[in-house]
């Protein structure tokens, strides 16, 4: 018998890691493999939605990932657009409301439209929070926040003596959204690469070798099993 991630699990946070992997083992194209990976999404929307999970944070794009080459980087420009587009009517049917976080401003003018629309469309949703982590980087988010904080100070809005950790957490890029409970990398890479830096303090992760395109509804509740059956201490005793 599964154990029951409602009582303590708030918000799930996927690296999604593996798709050119998973194409280049099938003899594909990369894009091919960016592709496959829309299912890993459905399935990971139904089964948060399923249990109860208020945030599913998925890293989407990271502002490293610019550097890639241009016609991949467009191509997944283009899924995007293609992903909100087809997938939005579903989305509000569920009662899901779309989020991001990231630097926006550098998606192209059409992607960021489309996404702008469907959080519209899906704001007054009070379902399972899915949010889009685009153009994202745990040092950019750190980074705008200090400059944010900076400005207080220099304006003498702020002390230095007022900045605390939840002052921090505070300007961070979703400061309503509490901490992931869990972090999941798919395809056996075990690092972080720049996610949530700040927010994953003491996070629980858990590393599958897995790749994106087969990280199912089966394998999201494998991970979800290790996850609870691990003890949180956030650095105190039982």
């Amino acid at each position: 018998m599964r154990s029951d991630p409602k009582a303590d699990l708030q918000h799930i946070a996927i690296i999604m890691d593996g798709n050119g992997r998973w194409a280049r083992k099938r003899g594909l194209t990369r894009i091919k493999g960016h592709s496959a990976a829309e299912r890993s999404i459905h399935d990971a929307v139904e089964v948060c939605g399923e249990l109860g999970v208020e945030y599913l944070t998925l890293y989407a794009f990271s502002t490293e990932n610019w550097s890639r080459p241009k016609a991949e980087v467009s191509f997944i420009m283009k899924l995007l657009s293609r992903f909100i587009k087809g997938n939005i009517e579903d989305l509000d049917d569920k009662n899901v409301k779309l989020r991001t976080t990231g630097r926006l401003n550098d998606l192209p003018e059409g992607p960021r439209q489309d996404l702008e629309r469907a959080m519209e469309r899906t704001s007054g949703n009070t379902g399972l929070n899915l949010i889009l982590a685009l153009s994202y980087g745990g040092r950019a988010e750190l980074r705008d926040a200090f400059v944010q904080i900076a400005h207080g100070i220099s304006t003498g809005d702020m002390d230095p003596s007022e900045i605390t950790e939840e002052l921090i957490s505070a300007h961070m890029y979703n400061s309503d959204v509490p901490d992931p409970d869990v972090v999941i990398r798919t395809s056996g890479e075990q690092r972080l690469s720049n996610f949530l830096l700040w927010e994953s303090a003491y996070s629980e992760f858990v590393f599958t070798p897995v790749l994106w395109p087969d990280f199912h509804a089966e394998q999201l509740h494998n991970a979800l099993d290790q996850y609870r059956s691990r003890k949180r201490r956030f650095g105190g005793l039982e």
